[in-house]
């Protein structure tokens, strides 16, 4: 079983060497590892050489933001399966990739999902956030549930059946793609109950008022456009998140 594994970057060189050498850790060797860069100016290509025998495709060259560039990573990967980690996230420990093939062999899985921390400093580690998925149940999509997107990694035939990712959302078409897949007729998801990526605080959906403000509203939008929910399942979906702050 191979993994296609897809970092996007953008004049995010430091960052982005920290998450290839987490790649680098990981005890599953059959990946396919995949960086878009988005013509970056800040030494991310020499950066990246050095790390050649460890990138598998690259592809540098300007885009329409991280949607658009996500969207070039899945048209390149080859793998059965298939994940995202952001520039500046880190894998939890070095046999993450080999529990979600495990789970993906023994249980049938589309989809592998798992918990995640927002974290404020790497070393030493200190967390700010703990996401804690839980069992999926389509019940919950109303309710506002979805697992934490750097966490999910799946079947890449799925992409014949719900397409990639839709531009026209600039923050939420994450959110728009999860609700695509869990509301599949028979998908199948599985939970691994361990923290798996440690994300850095500060990404693009609440880095100012406006963003947040931003994201409700695309947020709305996609639970709409896919027949989900609307107003109260947005609610649930924010309240949802309170608990992240103070479990430890």
């Amino acid at each position: 079983m191979r993994i296609s594994l897809i970092t996007v970057s953008y004049n995010a060189c430091e960052d982005l060497e920290q998450t290839i050498k987490s790649v680098t850790e990981q005890s599953w060797d059959n990946l396919e590892y995949i960086v878009v860069d988005g013509a970056s100016n800040d030494g991310t290509l020499e950066m990246l050489k050095k790390y050649r025998s460890r990138v598998g495709k690259l592809k540098s060259e300007p885009d329409k933001g991280i949607y658009d560039a996500l969207n070039k990573g899945l048209g390149m990967a080859e793998g059965d399966i298939v994940g995202l980690l952001h520039a500046g996230d880190r894998f939890a420990n070095p046999d993450i990739l080999n529990k979600v093939a495990k789970l993906f062999e023994t249980e049938n899985a589309d989809v592998v999902y798992g918990d995640l921390q927002y974290v404020t400093s790497f070393e030493p580690l200190k967390i700010f956030r703990n996401w804690e998925s839980g069992t999926f149940y389509p019940s919950m999509v109303r309710k506002g549930w979805m697992p934490p997107h750097p966490t999910v990694y799946f079947r890449r035939e799925l992409l014949e059946r719900v397409g990639l990712f839709d531009t026209s959302f600039k923050i939420a078409a994450d959110y728009d793609w999860l609700l695509r897949v869990m509301t599949l007729d028979g998908v199948r998801m599985v939970y691994l109950p361990e923290v798996m990526i440690h994300m850095a605080t500060g990404g693009a959906s609440n880095k100012s008022l406006g963003n947040i403000i931003r994201k409700s509203r695309e947020d709305y939008k996609a639970l709409r456009k896919n027949h989900v929910g609307g107003l109260l399942t947005l609610i649930g979906k924010n309240l949802g998140k309170l608990g992240q702050f103070f479990a430890r």
